[in-house]
């Protein structure tokens, strides 16, 4: 099984931090949530303008390196063709960095923004409406694709232009720490990373699974009780794991092209069948709120919430906050595979790919999905923040689509696709996170360990959906990636730092498309160190 090629204390540490932290959530709940909660209390209050700080210099950064001549910089070989189609690869890297809780939020989210708005407006007044559908399309817009995109340079880099077979993110930091990566610093910077992404991922199941609970007891009339969830989650992690066996061309690909033409099936049929003037409009205009105040909304914090006599909202702790955090927690994840299926492509392509086709797609899943569910608020159709409060925002998401033509079909479409994007989501983290273990991937990690990660990583979700502690899963998960944010800078300086000096030493660097011809700098290096 070539055992030889796992980076076993990375493998055993990973695996030792999960069920450390698994098993103490599950036996000591009520303790371990509030030492969670506190550390993220202290965080997202204390910290949050480090996040929101990160999130536009991190995006101003990948705009500079799109445009200068780290940008022209080619992955690959001279000769290398795309190893994707550009549909292909836009439905692998937004089915990978979105998941289906694009499905998730991207219909109920204005309605927590309707009852709770920012920058102090009224609930559920007309100002309220506006933010409301513009809030969920800012929040995963460019910033957040930045974030996810930050990791894929140094790692694509060193990949495919220096030739080094390994993904790994300790690996990506080497031009900066030097021999360090070699010492136990380098296990526990793939660690923290590995449980980052289980936490994250975890929580996405979790989150994805009662919507698809709810779903099915809508088509079928099975309660969502914890037996229906816990059957739903272990069909998900098997498609899965054969999707990530099969590997990224059979299996993760195919996957992520049914998703792709899935969701512009159901998202169209509510666009023609919904209130298509309203949605329209609505997407519109929300686009021309958030470039209007996107620096705004950007930098907004409540620095008078600080002090005695006024009283804050809590909006950009509880999401614009959150929301970054919960980026940079997924992003080296993200960056990893957007890596991994970028060969041919130059650095410029796959930065600007990978934020406009990801802003793209939130686009019309919030500007679509949401709007229409706002629309039902708002005309008097049916009462969804009433339902919601009622019941859950799980059940509020399947009661907007029984407001549709042919209900039963689109419920059954839209358990489908969030079932799918389950899927695509974890058969890519688990490639990642296979890779991540090995000290060599020549073209994929080994079968086996896709496998094993596969059902790794239901394994906290299903353990901690049964005590009920999921959401204390996801907040210990974006505490501990805070450290996550220190790698990212190192990322960048790896980055810049590898790539310039390769340009500097290259004969091609005055041409449209540079192509590093890593073996002939090698042997300038070489005969340089010689003399």
């Amino acid at each position: 099984m070539k055992k030889s090629l796992i980076d076993w204390p990375t493998f055993i540490g990973a695996l030792i931090l999960l069920l450390g932290v698994s098993i103490p959530l599950a036996v000591f709940p009520e303790e371990g949530r509030k030492i969670v909660n506190l550390a993220n209390d202290l965080m997202t209050k204390n910290l949050g303008v480090v996040y929101l700080v990160f999130g536009l210099i991190t995006f101003g950064f990948l705009l500079y390196v799109s445009f200068s001549k780290n940008g022209k910089i080619k992955l690959g070989e001279k000769s290398d063709k795309r190893e994707f189609s550009t549909m292909s690869w836009a439905a692998m890297l937004f089915a990978a960095g979105i998941g289906s809780s694009i499905l998730y939020w991207g219909m109920i989210e204005w309605a927590f923004y309707y009852e709770g708005p920012p920058f102090g407006i009224a609930p559920e007044s007309t100002e309220a409406i506006k933010w409301a559908s513009s809030y969920g399309i800012f929040h995963w817009g460019p910033i957040a694709w930045a974030i996810y995109t930050l990791p894929a340079l140094p790692i694509a880099y060193f990949y495919y232009v220096r030739k080094t077979p390994v993904l790994k993110i300790s690996e990506a930091v080497r031009p900066v720490l030097g021999k360090a990566v070699d010492t136990p610093l380098g296990n526990v910077i793939d660690i923290l990373f590995m449980f980052g992404l289980m936490g994250g991922a975890g929580t996405t199941l979790a989150l994805g699974t009662p919507m698809i609970a709810e779903g099915i007891h809508d088509l079928t009339g099975l309660p969502p009780n914890l037996m229906t969830k816990t059957v739903i989650m272990l069909i998900c992690t098997t498609i899965f794991a054969i999707s990530a066996y099969s590997g990224l061309r059979r299996g993760i690909k195919v996957l992520s092209d049914v998703n792709l033409w899935l969701s512009v099936i159901v998202l169209a049929f509510i666009f023609v069948f919904g209130p298509t003037l309203f949605i329209s409009e609505t997407t519109f205009t929300s686009l021309g709120l958030i470039l209007n105040n996107f620096f705004e909304m950007a930098t907004w914090l409540e620095p008078l919430a600080n002090v005695a006599g006024f009283e804050g909202t809590g909006f950009p702790e509880t999401w614009t906050i959150f929301y970054w955090a919960w980026w940079v927690v997924y992003a080296p994840f993200v960056g990893l595979f957007v890596a991994r299926i970028s060969r041919g492509r130059t650095i410029q392509q796959m930065i600007l790919g990978t934020i406009i086709y990801g802003t793209l797609g939130s686009v019309l899943f919030f500007g679509v999905l949401g709007n229409f569910g706002l629309y039902l608020q708002v005309s008097g159709s049916f009462d969804v923040v009433g339902f919601m409060n009622e019941t859950s925002p799980e059940a509020a998401i399947i009661a907007i689509l029984n407001q549709l033509p042919m209900a039963g079909i689109m419920v059954a479409a839209f358990t489908i696709l969030a079932i799918i994007f389950l899927a695509t989501t974890f058969d890519s983290s688990s490639y990642i996170l296979a890779a991540v273990v090995q000290k060599k991937v020549q073209k994929e990690p080994l079968r086996w360990n896709r496998l094993f990660w596969a059902f790794s990583l239901s394994f906290m979700p299903l353990v901690l959906m049964y005590v009920g502690d999921l959401k204390t899963l996801q907040t210990a998960s974006i505490v501990a990636g805070f450290p996550v944010l220190f790698i990212m800078v190192l990322l960048a300086w790896s980055f810049m730092k590898a790539s310039s000096e390769d340009i500097r030493a290259s004969k091609d660097y005055k041409s449209a498309t540079i192509h590093i011809n890593i073996r002939e700098i090698n042997e300038q290096r070489r005969k340089r160190e010689q003399k």
